[in-house]
């Protein structure tokens, strides 16, 4: 019996290795240690120097700016914790809904700053205009949100945050490689992202630090990454994560006109199959993302279904899977717990084609009629 073809939706959470990123890591697999200096250890340095010129190109960064980790988890909490310890930061406002990493990595550091949560509209997003608390050191807002695609006015609230003086924290791990960005525009001292979002290996990550930026190592050991990141750098993942950078900078116009395309459609169909659904999505965000509440069908019932049919697909971040309480993003926007439990995430990656779309449509809403009409 033939085996049956699984069509992953679930791309941001993560993504399938490029071929061409897995070619660029082959040689660096069994190599030198990058701090040597002989000819093996020189060589890696020059591959990793490759890689920081790569990914501060997709940012548009200078390469002595970029921090090499293992992901946007450790570069966030580089960053926060990094940053507040080492300029004495006592008041650091954020979204409601940035991603657990970074509210976990702020709610450990309560006993030694004042947290300010910025509400989010129905849309998903601060508003431009929002007011940050008389103090504020540390701004922490999102580019992008990982479960819905709403894209934040960083730039406008971020302009107001440095001129008191604050630093801008972005995390950027599910906006490289599906939108522009650039830390000039945003105004961003520190920002975040991860290779395995857009087609690189899993483990490999880099922060943006801005020159003149303090922060404070969370670790001791050598002097890597200027002493910020010790420990002998995975030359092959960050290889990776540059091949990665450099094929997001170069293919993202076309891969946000596929996705689009296929929102569009995916959407068409939704309406036209299940007009009862909703879409939490904001229009005019990430093309990749398409968030749904699909009232009466419980979202972990509906993904075992899909999963059962070859279909991968979330109900909202991988890194909250598991978790009793719904999406705190979908509560955030207003939405009741019984909605927010009731909710579907399809996220695209570079090779979502149009019968993958077709496909996840048709189950979706085969797994919904079984499980009981949609409410109208």
């Amino acid at each position: 019996m033939a085996a049956m073809r699984r069509i992953y939706v679930d791309g941001n959470a993560t993504t399938p290795l490029d071929p061409r990123v897995r070619e660029a890591m082959e040689p660096w697999l069994d190599c030198g240690n990058a701090s040597s200096l002989h000819a093996e250890g020189r060589a890696a340095r020059a591959a990793l120097d490759r890689a920081r010129e790569q990914v501060a190109a997709l940012v548009g960064a200078r390469p002595k700016e970029i921090v090499f980790t293992s992901g946007a988890t450790e570069s966030n909490s580089l960053a926060l914790v990094g940053a507040v310890r080492a300029n004495a930061v006592r008041r650091v406002a954020c979204s409601a809904v940035e991603h657990p990493s970074v509210l976990r990595a702020l709610e450990a550091l309560r006993p030694e700053i004042d947290l300010a949560v910025l509400a989010v509209g129905r849309d998903g997003r601060v508003a431009p205009d929002a007011t940050l608390p008389p103090g504020t050191g540390l701004l922490a807002l999102m580019v992008a949100n990982n479960e819905t695609g709403a894209i934040m006015p960083v730039a406008a609230v971020a302009a107001r945050a440095r001129a008191t003086g604050a630093l801008v924290f972005c995390d950027a791990a599910q906006a490289c490689g599906k939108m522009e960005v650039r830390v000039d525009g945003l105004q961003a001292d520190l920002l975040s992202l991860s290779a395995h979002k857009m087609h690189g290996p899993k483990g490999a990550g880099a922060l943006y630090v801005r020159g003149g930026v303090r922060l404070a190592a969370l670790s001791r050991g050598g002097e890597h990454e200027r002493g910020l990141r010790p420990g002998t750098e995975n030359v092959a993942a960050l290889v990776g994560l540059g091949a990665a950078a450099d094929l997001a900078a170069r293919e993202l116009e076309a891969r946000r006109g596929r996705w689009a395309a296929l929102r569009a459609s995916f959407l068409a169909g939704i309406r036209a199959k299940l007009p009862g659904a909703r879409v939490n999505s904001p229009a005019d965000g990430l093309a990749n993302t398409i968030s749904l509440t699909i009232p009466g069908i419980p979202g972990d019932a509906l993904l075992a279904g899909l999963d059962l049919a070859g279909i991968s697909a979330s109900v909202g971040s991988a890194c909250a899977s598991g978790a009793a309480e719904p999406s705190h993003v979908l509560l955030a926007m207003g939405l009741t717990r019984a909605e927010a439990s009731q909710s579907l995430r399809v996220s695209f990656h570079a090779g979502t084609g149009e019968d993958d779309v077709a496909a996840c449509l048709n189950e979706v809403a085969r797994c919904v009629k079984g499980l009981g009409a949609v409410r109208r």
